[in-house]
C-alpha cells in the first residue's frame, strides 16, 4: 500500500513509474559460483532476475520495500539484493527510497533492515539516499492504511 501511494505521488508529477512485486516473480538464490562474473553479467540462473536488473540499471530512482520479519527484511527481498551480484556495478548513480512497514510500533524496529538496505547501497557508486518511510505498528495487512506513513509515501513519490 505505501508503495502505490509512492508511485500515485510520482505518476501524478508527471513522472514514469513501476512497481515490481517480487512475489510475482521468480528470483532464485545465488549459488556463488561467479559464472556472472566471468560471463559479462550473464546469471546461469534462469527466472525473473535478469530483467528485474536490467530494469534496475536503467532507472533514475529506486524504491526499495519490504515488510520486515523479525527485525529484517524479507528473504525475498534479502535473495534480490544477493542476485544483484551479477550487474550490481552497473547500478551507478541512483536516488534511493527506503520503505519498510512493521508490527513493532517503535521506530527503532526497522533499524536492522534499513542497515541491510545502506549496507547493499554503500555497494552502488553515485547511489544517494533520499527518503526513509516506516509504517510501524501495523500487524494485520492494510492497517498501514491509517497511519501517516501513507501521506507521507504520496508527497516523497509526489516531490521526486
Amino acid at each position: 500500500m505505501l508503495c502505490d501511494q509512492f508511485l500515485l505521488g510520482a505518476k501524478e508529477s508527471g513522472h514514469e513509474a513501476e512497481k515490481i512485486s517480487l512475489r510475482d516473480n521468480t528470483i532464485h538464490f545465488c549459488v556463488a559460483c561467479d559464472t556472472c562474473q566471468r560471463e559479462g553479467g550473464r546469471c546461469v540462473q534462469k527466472d525473473d532476475m535478469a530483467q528485474i536488473l536490467e530494469k534496475m540499471i536503467s532507472a533514475d530512482v529506486i524504491v526499495m520495500a519490504t515488510p520486515v520479519y523479525f527485525y529484517s527484511m524479507s528473504g525475498q527481498m534479502k535473495t534480490l539484493i544477493d542476485r544483484t551480484y551479477a550487474r550490481y556495478t552497473e547500478i551507478r548513480g541512483k536516488d534511493i527510497y527506503f520503505i519498510m512497514t512493521a508490527a513493532d510500533e517503535r521506530k527503532e524496529s526497522v533499524d536492522q533492515t534499513m542497515e541491510g538496505f545502506r549496507a547493499f547501497t554503500s555497494c552502488l557508486t553515485g547511489a544517494r539516499e533520499k527518503g526513509i518511510i516506516a509504517g510501524t505498528g501495523v500487524w494485520k495487512k492494510g492497517e498501514v492504511a491509517r497511519t501517516d506513513a501513507m501521506k507521507q509515501a504520496f508527497e516523497m513519490g509526489q516531490a521526486l
